[in-house]
């Protein structure tokens, strides 16, 4: 079993100031500057830990069973199922209720989809280029789910109303085919065929808000390899214009929308795996951006929220720190700065579990002793490789058992042409290397 936590700590703090750097690209010009802050504030209370299925990715809080209390849907990439988490008040949740989806289900969303008033379901299952979407039965239960064709590798989803219709819609982000895919409402709780818009390298993360006021709702989705992100503004009918697209850190892996600074616009904050830091991209009001401003965070921020955390009325920064077991609060400021972070310790690796093994001296060719290395790991071979990442003359897999928490890094050298790989395989698919090669 696995389990999602929050924690806090006792008190303690130390400071590290960054210098101002610059960089460029074909889209926009960035300047940024950073400062960093790790310490604990007695902000939150001891954490309540409740057990799951295996390997949970994706959560939202909806009132599902409209008693006026929160409840929790989870995604379990490791068991192909969702779970619901009924809120008994005053904070306590029962025990979850699953329902099966496709495989590898990797995010979820939550909207009124047939116009009944309750919270309905929407997962997309990266194992399986697939929607599924799970109507409400009125009580807090859900029906079977009914499933919907994406893109190649299906990997976050939004739902909004973006036609205007009073039925919420479907928008996916499809990280194999790097576009973005709109799934229509036909006013029932089903849908259309998904229409797709191009979009930079690898979209992971998908929000919808109405960036330009113009009372249609808009996508805006950060494309990890690119490092970028874009914005697609509803033309009108739940059609949408060509990207803009806007530089943020290496290895975007998230993002949220609100308005930051109190002007009535949404803003854009990016959580930066790979540089470790926060991108805010304020709105000039027209729905284009200002270019950004990062502010560092802990190892590796895999996730990030926008919320008012201390009451003032002032939209603050949440990340979750994959690299240093840690969630990170960035106080706003109201004008769209933040103050540095507070660090708060809580579970293994939030949101990304690691357990990391580094090889260096290895071969891609030398098949038997790659395989070795993996089935040291793992026994029973089950598991998937979740990304590749390019790195000078090397390459990185991410390798995800399907039923521990946590997951092995092994880095192979390598002289042939390299090709950035998304395909879901198991673990014994891993074998033929050449599969990640030309």
């Amino acid at each position: 079993m696995t389990s999602t936590t929050i924690q806090s700590t006792s008190s303690s703090s130390s400071t590290t100031t960054s210098s101002s750097t610059s960089s460029s690209s074909t889209t926009t010009t960035t300047s940024s500057t950073s400062t960093t802050t790790t310490g604990c504030y007695s902000m939150f209370n001891n954490q309540t830990v409740y057990s799951v299925v295996s390997a949970p990715l994706s959560l939202v809080l909806a009132d599902v069973n409209n008693d006026n209390k929160f409840d929790i849907v989870v995604a379990n990439y490791g068991s192909n199922n969702i779970g619901v988490l009924l809120n008994s008040g005053n904070g306590i949740f029962s025990s979850q209720i699953t329902y099966p989806v496709g495989s590898v289900p990797y995010s979820v969303a939550v909207g009124d989809m047939n116009r009944d008033n309750k919270v309905d379901i929407a997962v997309v299952n990266y194992g399986a280029n697939t929607i599924s979407v799970l109507l409400n039965r009125g009580n807090g239960t859900f029906l079977s789910q009914v499933t919907y064709t994406a893109g190649s590798y299906a990997y976050a989803v939004a739902v909004a109303d973006v036609n205007n219709d009073n039925a919420s819609d479907i928008v996916v982000a499809n990280a194999g085919s790097s576009n973005v895919g709109v799934l229509l409402n036909k006013g029932n709780g089903s849908f259309f065929s998904e229409i797709t818009y191009p979009v930079d390298s690898i979209p992971v993360s998908v929000q919808m808000g109405d960036v330009n006021n113009d009372n249609k709702i808009d996508i805006i989705v950060v494309n990890y390899d690119s490092g970028t992100v874009s914005v697609l503004l509803n033309i009108g009918s739940g059609t949408f214009s060509s990207q803009t697209t806007y530089s943020v850190g290496s290895d975007p892996q998230s993002l949220a929308v609100g308005d930051v600074n109190n002007d009535n616009n949404i803003d854009i904050v990016v959580a930066n795996s790979g540089s470790s830091s926060v991108s805010v991209l304020l709105n000039r009001g027209n729905g284009t951006f200002l270019s950004q401003i990062t502010y560092s965070t802990g190892t590796s921020p895999y996730s990030v929220v926008i919320g008012d955390m201390n009451g003032d009325n002032n939209q603050d920064i949440i990340v979750a720190n994959s690299g240093s077991n840690t969630t990170g609060v960035l106080l706003g400021t109201g004008n769209g700065t933040f103050l540095s972070q507070l660090s708060y310790s809580v579970g293994y690796r939030p949101a990304i579990p690691i357990e990391r093994f580094k090889s260096t001296d290895i071969m891609p060719t030398d098949k038997d002793t790659i395989n070795n290395l993996l089935n040291s790991f793992r026994d029973d071979q089950q598991g998937h490789i979740r990304h590749c990442e390019n790195i000078e003359k090397s390459f990185v897999l991410d390798f995800f058992p399907l039923d521990v928490n946590d997951y092995t890094e092994v880095e192979f050298h390598q002289t042939q042409t390299y090709i950035r790989s998304m395909d879901y395989l198991s673990f014994g698919e891993c074998k033929p290397m050449g599969l990640l090669l030309k």
